[in-house]
């Protein structure tokens, strides 16, 4: 029997990864797509893709029983070498078929450490990273105790789900039980943690054979979760390379992927830089490329793609190892808004700085890049006063995720 080629199968429950799977074609591998059957009439880079397979969404998720048997029903047939989640929210699904395939890879327990909000502080805190205090919903009496150690306010936070749905800012131990006690059995799914005022910093990393072989650092403007859940405009940008806070969080991100054990990949990683203190505390991290767009941003200031990367990182044993490229070191800022405008014309937007703009119904998006740091600042405080005042809208927050 002829030796089956290096087969990568993705999962993807969104739509993204376009440029991991067109790269990990372009590197030699066959590539598998199992998606929503929601998302059938999407615009997946077919020409890169062996062959796509559906599964219905039961509740917004898969069936995992059903999954399996279709994954291994294709296994019958075609060797797996690599299980790869393009979302997070199929961390868990990879994990479940990886355990029961023996693939390489993150396995259930691993996967908590990336997903799991409640075990990513409890690992980072007997690391001996700074962590804002928290407690798990589970014994309420270890509740009473954080609330009458830790001072208000505090932020009630669903263990499981991604960036800031969910998230309940709350100042007082009796609104705390107001909203714990009518989550009833759904309580142990969330954690309390002390909200620390300062600016949101991200490190977006890749990561091979258990080492960092790169990182940067950027920051936010407003926090996520205060857009999110207070409308306005997404922001963030590159972070000075030479900067002491740069180099302190990207220091700090290597120890949070050695203790949570990630050994090939790509991370997104947040951190809270308090503004009362000059800590630096971890907030959460994952193992997937860091959505909003922020990997356009990454390229379009040193040439890399995560995406691009991941793939690489996956295919390594197809092509004899992973090595990073050289990249630039220019600076770039990235927008993004909710627009009340179907297509909102953005060509007024002409600063030479411009590099990229987001085309998608009822959204605004620009990128915009410069050797310089302090133009790249100016000209996206400049755009995103005009994008409030032309274009924004507002949506309520979601508790949930949707497409």
């Amino acid at each position: 029997m002829p030796e089956q080629p290096f087969t990568i199968l993705a999962l993807a429950s969104y739509e993204k990864g376009y440029d991991f799977l067109r790269e990990a074609k372009r590197l030699g591998a066959r590539v598998y797509l199992l998606t929503s059957l929601g998302l059938r009439d999407r615009a997946w880079p077919k020409e890169s893709i062996d062959e796509v397979f559906y599964m219905p969404d039961e509740a917004n998720a898969w069936n995992r029983r059903h999954t399996l048997n279709a994954v291994c029903h294709l296994m019958r047939t075609n060797r797996i070498d690599r299980i790869v989640p393009l979302d997070d929210f199929d961390l868990e699904t990879a994990a479940f078929l990886r355990e029961h395939a023996r693939t390489p890879g993150l396995g259930e327990s691993a996967t908590r450490f990336f997903r799991d909000k409640l075990a990513m502080r409890t690992r980072a805190r007997e690391a001996g990273l700074a962590v804002p205090d928290f407690v798990g919903v589970l014994h309420h009496p270890a509740i009473g105790e954080f609330t009458e150690r830790t001072p208000a306010p505090w932020v009630l936070k669903p263990r499981l789900l991604a960036g800031a749905i969910g998230i309940k800012k709350v100042h007082s131990a009796g609104e705390l039980w107001q909203l714990i006690h009518p989550l009833g059995d759904e309580q142990s799914n969330y954690l309390v943690e002390r909200y620390v005022p300062g600016d949101i910093y991200h490190v977006d990393s890749v990561v091979f054979d258990g080492r960092v072989r790169f990182a940067i650092a950027s920051r936010y403007g407003a926090p996520p979760m205060d857009v999110a859940q207070g409308g306005g405009v997404f922001t963030t940008r590159i972070v000075g390379r030479n900067s002491g806070l740069a180099r302190r969080l990207i220091e700090m991100n290597r120890g949070v992927m050695q203790a949570m054990g990630l050994q090939r990949g790509v991370s997104h990683t947040e951190f809270i830089h308090g503004r009362d203190d000059g800590e630096i505390y971890f907030l959460e991290t994952s193992a997937r490329v860091g959505g909003a767009n922020i990997a356009d941003l990454i390229e379009a200031a040193t040439g890399l793609n995560p995406w691009r990367e991941w793939a690489k990182v996956e295919c390594a044993e197809l092509t004899g190892g992973y090595e990073t490229e050289e990249v630039r070191e220019d600076y770039a800022g990235l927008l993004v808004s909710l627009a009340r405008q179907e297509y909102p014309d953005t060509s007024s937007f002409d600063d030479p700085e411009v590099c990229w703009r987001m085309n998608k119904k009822h959204h605004v998006g620009v990128i915009v890049r410069s050797e310089s740091e302090s133009r790249v600042e100016e000209v996206l405080t400049a755009y995103t006063d005009r994008v409030l005042k032309e274009f924004h809208a507002a949506m309520p927050p979601k508790d949930r995720p949707t497409e």
